[in-house]
């Protein structure tokens, strides 16, 4: 499955790296594609392993927002 996450307060390279790393250590996130200037999270994962409300907390969970 693939899905587009919108994040808000991503402003540099930092950013795109600790949402990536954040996302991947989830298991069942397979890739993950982050686009500052988009603001958004471009994730391939397997559903049966994590939820997006799980992919979400993720996120947030380094501080940025999930509108």
């Amino acid at each position: 499955m693939e899905t587009i996450i919108r994040i808000a307060g991503m402003s540099c390279q930092h950013c795109e790296r600790a949402v990536k790393e954040a996302l991947l250590a989830l298991p069942g996130v397979r890739a993950v594609q982050v686009d500052l200037e988009a603001g958004s999270a471009a994730i391939s994962y397997d559903q049966a392993q994590v939820s997006l409300d799980e992919m979400k907390a993720a996120i947030e969970g380094q501080g940025y927002d999930v509108p």
